[in-house]
C-alpha cells in the first residue's frame, strides 16, 4: 500500500477559513462552564515554533485562552502575539552555544532541564485559579519533542495533547524502528540504502530519518524517537497536515496510536499570524521580485539549521551562474562564495540573509523552489503552487522529499553530492523544460485540492470541530 494519494475537485485560491460556526458555539458555552485555558509548549526551533504558534492563533480564534510556555532559548517576541500570555521556562541552553551541539543533545538537554520549572509554574497557575470556576483546569498541548511536558501534565493530573510538526508519514516511520532493529535492518547497511523499507512504500532505507546515524549515535536517536512518539497519557495527537495529502498515512497512524488523530492544517494557511521568525526578514527581495517576469525566478533556501562547506557553496554558486536563470538565494552571513560571483551574476541574482518565505513563494515571479524539504517549507510550497528541487539534509526532510518526488510527483530529486553541472541541469529541467511545466501543473492541482478541503463544511472543519470537543471534554 502506498503512503498517500490525493483526490478531489479543483478550486482557485487558498484563503483563510471562516470560523463563524465556532464563534456561535463559544457564545453558547460561555453561559455554562466556560472554555479551557490551553498551555502550549513548543520546541524552540524555527520549524517547530511556527506551527505551534499558528495552532495557538487558530485555537484562540475559536475561543480558547492561550498561554505559551517557552524556553528562554530562542524565546519569541511577545509583542508579535498580543493575544497570548507568555510563560518563560528556565533552561540550561540559554547561556550555552547550542549551535555547537547535536540536535539530539539539545532535545535531551531541554527535556532534562525544563521539567521542574514547567511543573512549578503550572502549579502556581493552578493555585491561583483554584477558586475560579470560570475555567476548567488547563490542558497542555506540547510538541512531541518536548515530552517532559506530558510527564508534568500526568503528575499534575492535567490533560495533554501532542502536536506533531512533521508529516504523518514521518511520524509513522518512528513506529517502524523497533521492528527494523529486531529484524537486523539497523544499523543501516550501505548495500541496503536503495532498498524499499518493508511496510513503508515508497520509502527507501536511505529516506528514513535515521539514515545517517550509526552505532552509538543511532542508539541515542532510537531512544529519543521512542520517547517523542510515545503517547503515554495524552488524549490525542494533532498533526500539521490534511487528509487529502496524507489520507492513508493518517489512517495508519490512527490505527497505530490508539488515540484520536486530528489533521489540523496546513496551519500556515488557516489564520493570519504575526511573524515568529528567529531571523529578521530582508524585505528588499520583494521589491527585486516585483521587477522579474512571471515564473522566472528560482527561490533557493536550505533552511535555518543545515550548513554547507566551502566546496558545496562553490558548486552551488557555479551551478546557479551557469543555469543563467534568475534566482533569489537565502544564504547565511559569513558564507564564503567565489570572489567573482557577484560580478558573474550581475542583476540576475539576489542574495539575502533571510526572506519572508510565504510571501516570496506566493509572488508571481517565483517559478521554482530549491529546498531542503522541511515540512513547513514543503507545505508552503505546495500551497503556493510552486514545484520544487528537493535536496534533503537530515531527519524528516528525506521522507518529505520522497513524498514530493514519488507520491505527489511535484518535485525533482537532487543528488546529495553537490556538483555544479548536475545543479545546472536540475534548474533547467525545473524552470525551462516540459518536465518542469508538468510539475507546475500537478502542484497547482494539489494546491486546489487542499483549498477544497479547507472550505467550510469540508474535512478541515470536521477535524477542528472534533478537536474542540476533545479539548473541552478531556
Amino acid at each position: 500500500m502506498g503512503l498517500d494519494n490525493c483526490s478531489g475537485k479543483q478550486v482557485l485560491t487558498l484563503r483563510p477559513v471562516s470560523l463563524t460556526t465556532f464563534h456561535r458555539e463559544e457564545e453558547m458555552e460561555k453561559q455554562g462552564w466556560g472554555l479551557r485555558k490551553l498551555v502550549l509548549v513548543p520546541c524552540p526551533f524555527q520549524g517547530h515554533i511556527n506551527p505551534m504558534l499558528q495552532l495557538g492563533n487558530l485555537l484562540h480564534a475559536i475561543g480558547f485562552s492561550i498561554t505559551v510556555a517557552h524556553t528562554r532559548f530562542n524565546f519569541p517576541n511577545p509583542d508579535n502575539h498580543p493575544d497570548f500570555t507568555f510563560l518563560p521556562i528556565q533552561d540550561t541552553l540559554f547561556d550555552r552555544d547550542a549551535s555547537s551541539m547535536d540536535v539530539t543533545d539539545v532535545i535531551s538537554c531541554l527535556n532534562i532541564s525544563c521539567k521542574a520549572p514547567l511543573k512549578n509554574s503550572l502549579t502556581q497557575i493552578m493555585e491561583r485559579e483554584k477558586e475560579d470556576h470560570s475555567h476548567k483546569l488547563p490542558c497542555i498541548i506540547y510538541d512531541g519533542s518536548m515530552y517532559f511536558a506530558e510527564a508534568v501534565a500526568h503528575e499534575l493530573e492535567l490533560p495533554s495533547i501532542m502536536l506533531r510538526t512533521t508529516s504523518a508519514a514521518t511520524f509513522l516511520t518512528y513506529y517502524s524502528f523497533p521492528q527494523l532493529l529486531r529484524e537486523g535492518y539497523l544499523p543501516l547497511q550501505e548495500a541496503m540504502s536503495l532498498a524499499l523499507v518493508p511496510g513503508l512504500y515508497p520509502l527507501r532505507f536511505k529516506d528514513l530519518p535515521i539514515a545517517n546515524f550509526k552505532n552509538k549515535n543511532l542508539d541515542i536517536l532510537l531512544q529519543q524517537t521512542t520517547r517523542t512518539s510515545d503517547i503515554r497519557s495524552s488524549s490525542a495527537i494533532i498533526c500539521n497536515t490534511i487528509d487529502c495529502l496524507e489520507q492513508s498515512s493518517l489512517a495508519r497512524l490512527q490505527q497505530q496510536c490508539k488515540v484520536p488523530v486530528f489533521p489540523i492544517g496546513p496551519l500556515h494557511t488557516i489564520v493570519p499570524t504575526a511573524s515568529s521568525g528567529l531571523l529578521k526578514d530582508d524585505r528588499s527581495c520583494i521589491e527585486w521580485l516585483d521587477k522579474q517576469t512571471h515564473n522566472s525566478v528560482l527561490y533557493v533556501s536550505l533552511g535555518s539549521i543545515a550548513s554547507m562547506n566551502k566546496n558545496e557553496l562553490r558548486e552551488m554558486a557555479k551551478g546557479l551562474t551557469n543555469s543563467r536563470q534568475p534566482f533569489l538565494w537565502v544564504l547565511r552571513p559569513g558564507s564564503l562564495l567565489p570572489d567573482d560571483f557577484n560580478e558573474l551574476i550581475g542583476e540576475r541574482g539576489l542574495i539575502v540573509k533571510w526572506a519572508p518565505q510565504k510571501e516570496v513563494l506566493a509572488h508571481k515571479a517565483i517559478g521554482g523552489f530549491w529546498s531542503h524539504c522541511g515540512w513547513n517549507s514543503t507545505l508552503e510550497s505546495i500551497c503556493a503552487g510552486v514545484p520544487m528541487i528537493c535536496q534533503p539534509c537530515f531527519g524528516d526532510q528525506r521522507v518529505n522529499a520522497r513524498l514530493l518526488t514519488h507520491v505527489w510527483k511535484v518535485g525533482l530529486a537532487m543528488d546529495s553530492s553537490l556538483v555544479s553541472i548536475e545543479i545546472e541541469k536540475a534548474i533547467r529541467r525545473l524552470m525551462l523544460d516540459v518536465e518542469g511545466h508538468e510539475l507546475r501543473r500537478k502542484i497547482i492541482n494539489l494546491k486546489e485540492k487542499i483549498e477544497l478541503c479547507t472550505q467550510e463544511g469540508a474535512s478541515f472543519y470536521n477535524s477542528l470541530s472534533e478537536l474542540r470537543k476533545c479539548i473541552l471534554s478531556c
